[in-house]
């Protein structure tokens, strides 16, 4: 998986065949990249931990996680995945298209289990590990995948469907359904901070003041500035400044513009000051993470 797939915060990349939307992606942090930035898209994504530890972030809760765990992100919810302290760790990225699931004509099994799924009424958890009693079940099923995957035997998808309806099966069985108030507290929130991050994602290279995104979010100062911190769980500066430097890296070591060009494209318009917001990140000058990086 190319490091620069997940640059964009809205993905909108073609991820399989559009016969058969499914694909999946072996990815390490931070040997493939450093951390991948919240963002969201409409497949449906499963992150298989295979070795390490790292952190995935599903909404607005991160979440530490080992080898074997699983994590379920649902269409549209924003994630995104990172080092846990000083540690690797290396995981299966899956992802599909629902559709691929769901019958043309809108059966019962569209209208009392896909539907509900994909509009948040379904409450299923984001993260199982193997202390979960679903967890042998579960595991056992994209294994299953895996094996399906690697040896490609001859009607392997009508096979690799097979797993995946079981999959959904122990999900369904086992889920409650959400509280409506809850259901739509968290989808406006989760509405409203996909416009932030939008809004980021498509800024960042230059000047972002707290007045210009509170007026662009229909925010005062103050709402805006307290929302972030309660949904994201840091201020908006120190947000946009580590988006800020997750770009810088990836650029760092992908092309061989000047470090004040890279800064100046990263939204820093002060070259002492990015050098030494980058080395508090990353431990290391942007000169060494550019020569460690394009060894």
């Amino acid at each position: 998986m190319n490091s620069l797939e997940y640059e964009n915060l809205l993905e909108n990349k073609t991820h399989a065949d559009p016969m058969f939307p499914y694909n999946t992606y072996l990815c390490s942090i931070p040997l493939d990249f450093n951390s991948v930035s919240l963002h969201w898209h409409e497949f449906m994504e499963i992150i298989y931990i295979k070795k390490g530890k790292g952190n995935v972030t599903v909404d607005f809760t991160t979440h530490y996680v080992e080898e074997g765990d699983i994590v379920i992100i649902l269409p549209g919810h924003i994630h995104g995945i990172s080092q846990h302290e000083g540690y690797s760790m290396e995981y299966e990225n899956i992802l599909f298209s629902v559709d691929m699931f769901r019958s043309r004509n809108h059966d019962s099994l569209d209208s009392e289990f896909f539907l509900p799924l994909l509009a948040g009424d379904v409450d299923i958890k984001s993260i199982y590990d193997r202390d979960d009693p679903l967890y042998p079940s579960l595991s056992a099923c994209l294994n299953r995948v895996d094996k399906l995957c690697s040896e490609t035997p001859k009607g392997y998808h009508l096979a690799l469907k097979g797993c995946y309806f079981e999959f959904f099966y122990i999900l369904y069985a086992n889920s409650t359904a959400r509280d409506e108030a809850d259901r739509k507290n968290r989808a406006r929130d989760l509405e409203r901070t996909k416009l932030i991050l939008s809004y980021i994602d498509e800024n960042y290279k230059e000047a972002i003041s707290i007045t210009d995104i509170a007026s662009y979010c229909g925010f005062s100062e103050s709402h805006f500035m307290r929302f972030f911190k309660n949904t994201m769980g840091v201020s908006f500066v120190s947000y946009l400044n580590d988006f800020r430097l997750n770009v810088a890296a990836r650029l760092l070591s992908s092309n061989d513009e000047s470090i004040l060009s890279v800064a100046e494209n990263c939204g820093f318009f002060n070259l002492s000051y990015f050098n030494r917001m980058f080395k508090k990140k990353y431990g290391m000058t942007p000169g060494k993470y550019r020569d460690n990086h394009n060894l």
